[in-house]
């Protein structure tokens, strides 16, 4: 049954958020901030889909290199969340190591982490010993290892609870477990139809990450978007045996302890699945990412996985960012793509809401136009 957070969401707004992520709820957060009558609907609950699902590492050295700016600037946004939302969402900045096994891993490495050193991000080499004063635990297969310390993590279902706490606290309105049937452009703004009635809005942003193709091909643009399911995994609580945030050069691995001693265990293996449908595990890619997480830290061989999930991640076909103006409509904007988006969804939401509200971005954003095509007759939810 749809439920709405406020009393009366349902009516005219400035602007409509489609998509109650890190990155909708951050747009929501600015513009309410400065003075937007402002709606935030999803399909779920605020902060309950992929944001919610993540692993909540915050990795800025496995970011692609064109996005070194903005996952630095995003940083700086994490370590002033908690204060900003007025709750604590368990941020960490612990730093992290990123791991070579091989000849050629260690290659790819210095060449890899050198180019995100000259992009501004402060990273430094380790041999074994030096990568071992930072993580004991760490096998004899580390060949060497970069470091960074503004890696670290936080608890993404704490983070969609506090965004939820600081938006109502500025008056946004929330409509959750509903939704969107249909969009209708018109000439004061749009129409959404959801269950429990309409929203208008004068303004429109589409925030539901690998939902956002339905919702845009509901206003005759279609957006290439594109699903991987990420599987994840939490072992037994251990005791202590790692003090930051360990990957790997190929990006498939990704550690940490959770503050009850839980391990987390992530870096992309894939499940099965299409939007809109329950996602499946593969046994043999949960397999092999336990293999490769045993391989650099041996001791957590004998705890046991008391949990798998997955989450949707959304990807166009040059894998970056979709950000800002939707062609052929008026004050329409997406925001979507972002791969690593909850680390970087802070940093991206606020530059859209900048350039909604007139400003010029501190960074460029990433022009939906260039994969988006015209589709001749709008296609209903």
């Amino acid at each position: 049954m749809a439920r709405a957070t406020d009393a009366a969401p349902h009516g005219t707004a400035d602007v409509a958020i489609v998509g109650g992520g890190i990155m909708g709820c951050s747009v929501a957060l600015r513009l309410a901030e400065a003075g937007m009558r402002v709606v935030v609907i999803d399909r779920g609950g605020i902060g309950g889909g992929a944001s919610g699902v993540n692993a909540g590492t915050l990795s800025l050295q496995i970011k692609r290199l064109s996005l070194m700016p903005y996952a630095i600037r995003a940083a700086e946004h994490w370590a002033e969340m908690s204060a900003r939302l007025g709750a604590d969402v368990k941020f960490r900045q612990s730093g992290g190591l990123n791991l070579a096994f091989t000849e050629a891993e260690e290659a790819q490495l210095v060449t890899d982490m050198t180019a995100r050193r000259e992009a501004g991000l402060p990273i430094s080499f380790l041999d074994l010993p030096a990568a071992r004063a930072r993580e004991p635990g760490l096998s004899d297969h580390v060949r060497r290892a970069s470091f960074c310390p503004l890696d670290g993590y936080s608890n993404p279902s704490l983070t969609g609870r506090a965004f939820r706490k600081a938006l109502t606290a500025r008056g946004v309105a929330m409509i959750e477990h509903d939704p969107v049937l249909g969009i209708e452009a018109g000439d004061g703004g749009y129409t959404l139809r959801l269950q429990s009635g309409n929203v208008r809005a004068r303004r429109l942003v589409l925030a539901a990450g690998a939902w956002t193709r339905a919702s845009v091909l509901q206003l005759g643009v279609d957006l290439p978007i594109g699903a991987r399911v990420n599987q994840m995994m939490v072992t037994e609580r251990a005791p202590a045996l790692m003090n930051g945030v360990l990957g790997h050069i190929s990006g498939l691995m990704s550690l940490k302890q959770s503050d009850n001693g839980t391990i987390i265990i992530g870096g992309g293996w894939q499940g099965e699945g299409a939007v809109g449908e329950p996602g499946r595990p593969v046994m043999d890619n949960l397999t092999n990412n336990l293999r490769f997480a045993t391989l650099a830290m041996p001791a957590l061989a004998p705890l046991r996985i008391v949990r798998t999930w997955y989450g949707y991640d959304g990807f166009v076909p040059d894998f970056l960012p979709v950000v800002g103006v939707l062609p052929w409509l008026r004050e329409a904007y997406v925001i979507a793509c972002v791969r690593g988006g909850y680390t970087i969804g802070p940093c991206m939401g606020d530059l859209l809401a900048a350039s909604i509200l007139g400003e010029e971005p501190a960074l460029p954003l990433f022009d939906p136009a260039r994969v988006a095509t015209r589709v001749n007759t709008p296609v209903p939810a």
